[in-house]
């Protein structure tokens, strides 16, 4: 500290300093208080004209809007870590059919403004209940797990994929018609086919059953949703039926 300087003036230059970078949101304006040199000032008084109650008033001010910067951060982390949570499937790494839906209506917005065509599948695990049944419920949601692994390993970083509920899970395309579509959800049927859950030393074969809907302007995520799972049904239906003739 120089001779003659209080101690506020230091705290105020770094404050100043502070000020001077690009204010964060929500944290207030700057230009309160500016520094040039070893000169203070204070919404324009000189920090040498200020009086020790003010020079002391200013600084607890000063603390306290720091404090309630610090607290702000605080609460935008927070904000955002229970946004995740409730978008995050209670049992699996993937995000629930809240947050599938919110993100099959963006991508239908998005769809609806550039014309841009996209596709929905609709994954349900076969023989689930005989998998529960034989080996315990353990072992049916390690299977569970297992799909919803593979999916989100498979897909584009551009793509979603979510539990839709029980042993269902959908998977947004993003600019995929219904060819590619139909030629993705054959290879990730084949790479879950191809990875057998290995449950207390034994293999457990996990097979899906699929269905793609395309989907553009004018559609809504109930449609597509509900177009996916139907012809997700229609294939399962026709697949029971060519084994057992």
């Amino acid at each position: 500290m120089k001779i003659g300087e209080t101690r506020t003036a230091p705290y105020l230059r770094g404050v100043a300093r502070a000020a001077a970078s690009p204010p964060a949101a929500g944290t207030g304006p700057a230009g309160t208080i500016a520094a040039t040199g070893d000169s203070v000032a204070v919404m324009g008084v000189p920090e040498a004209e200020l009086t020790p109650k003010v020079r002391a008033a200013i600084m607890g001010l000063l603390d306290e809007v720091q404090h309630l910067r610090d607290e702000l951060r605080q609460s935008v982390k927070r904000i955002a870590y229970l946004e995740r949570l409730a978008d995050q499937d209670t049992l699996l790494p993937v995000i629930n059919r809240r947050a599938f839906v919110r993100e099959l209506s963006r991508m239908l917005s998005f769809a609806e403004r550039y014309g841009i065509v996209s596709s929905v599948l609709y994954f349900d695990i076969n023989g689930m209940k005989a998998i529960n049944d034989t080996h315990g419920h353990a072992a049916g949601d390690a299977a569970l797990v297992r799909v919803s692994e593979l999916l989100a390993e498979n897909i584009r970083e551009s793509d979603v994929v979510g539990r839709l509920g029980g042993d269902e899970f959908g998977v947004i395309l993003t600019q995929a018609d219904i060819a590619v579509a139909h030629e993705k959800a054959a290879s990730l049927a084949t790479a879950i086919e191809n990875a057998p859950l290995i449950w207390k030393g034994r293999e457990v074969a996990v097979g899906v059953a699929y269905g793609a809907q395309v989907f553009g302007a004018g559609d809504t995520a109930d449609h597509v949703l509900d177009a996916a799972d139907r012809a997700m049904y229609q294939r399962k239906q026709a697949i029971a039926g060519a084994r057992r003739a």
